[in-house]
């Protein structure tokens, strides 16, 4: 029985770049948007491997249930015993990050503190906790930076929460967490593809935290995109703490934020399981993500399934 390889989505215009990989191998992929599906549950899946893409950002597209559709077809998957990158695991931190978190803790990763808050006195409560210090506020379940801001002035910060102005989270959840101030202003994002680590890129945050890399999520009308710069490696103990994190975790793609303090210290404060790549950055490095992270695909399929490649 043929074995193909299937992209789980909801969001079409982050597959160019996938596309052209596949294309460039001489293959195609199956296409499961998982927007509006049905899934008979009775029947087993067809066979290859699938890779997962979902979202914790697909509400802010209009697409409110693709994650928990998402999670039904994973269990799906692996009650079937076939092969998924980034399956349940992946999904469920994906779409939490105070779980994100707590799992990067356990695994010797340092975090900013971080208190989750639901209700007005709960929140008052938080930024009383971090009082005189600033604070960033972030959706539990967000993506693309939507809805994270740093608040210096407190003061401000408590007339958002009591006339409950604060951007939403799905949900309902609000993350008020230590600000690591950058030491360059910078911060940076390791992309991890097979659960190793591949390159980093430094991003500028002056402009603000809105910053997915993928070209698409430019906001028109809004400030400059922050500026990507590749490097080709970041420090060898800290990175085997990120490669054991997504290990325990069975998380095999993976972007995983982070910023330097003022003592030295790398503190994680965001994991993207859906990574997006920025082309403008790759183009100067001379790298390309997407095929690795296809190729990587190709060969799971030929080992799982026992087929050469083509």
């Amino acid at each position: 029985m043929n074995a193909d390889i299937f992209v789980l989505h909801e969001n079409p215009e982050w597959l160019p770049p996938f596309a052209r990989a596949f294309e460039a191998r001489g293959m195609a992929f199956q296409d499961w948007n998982l927007v509006e599906r049905g899934i008979d549950l009775s029947m087993p899946p067809p066979e290859g491997v699938f890779y997962n893409r979902m979202s914790a950002s697909s509400h802010t597209r209009g697409h409110r249930y693709s994650p928990e559709l998402t999670s039904v077809v994973l269990a799906w998957l692996e009650d079937h015993g076939r092969r998924v990158v980034n399956g349940a695991r992946a999904l469920q931190l994906e779409v939490n990050k105070s779980a994100q978190l707590t799992r990067l803790a356990a695994c010797g990763v340092s975090v900013p503190r971080t208190i989750a808050a639901v209700g007005v006195e709960q929140a008052l409560e938080a930024v009383a906790a971090f009082a005189p210090d600033p604070v960033i506020v972030k959706p539990n379940r967000g993506g693309k930076g939507l809805g994270v801001k740093l608040h210096e002035d407190l003061s401000t910060l408590r007339e958002l929460i009591l006339g409950e102005s604060l951007a939403p989270s799905v949900d309902g959840i609000t993350l008020f967490q230590q600000y690591i101030r950058p030491l360059d202003g910078t911060i940076t994002r390791a992309e991890f593809i097979g659960g190793r680590f591949h390159y980093a890129v430094k991003i500028d945050t002056t402009m603000g935290f809105e910053l997915c890399p993928a070209d698409v999520c430019a906001v028109e009308g809004g400030p400059p995109a922050p500026s990507f710069s590749i490097i080709d490696e970041i420090d060898p103990v800290f990175n085997a703490r990120l490669e054991r994190f997504l290990a325990v975790n069975g998380i095999e793609i993976a972007g995983i934020e982070f910023a330097t303090g003022a003592d030295g210290t790398p503190y994680v404060y965001d994991v993207n399981t859906n990574t997006y790549y920025n082309a403008a950055a790759e183009a100067v490095a001379g790298r390309d993500a997407p095929q690795a992270l296809v190729d990587y695909l190709i060969v799971e399929r030929n080992r799982t399934h026992g087929r050469l490649a083509a």
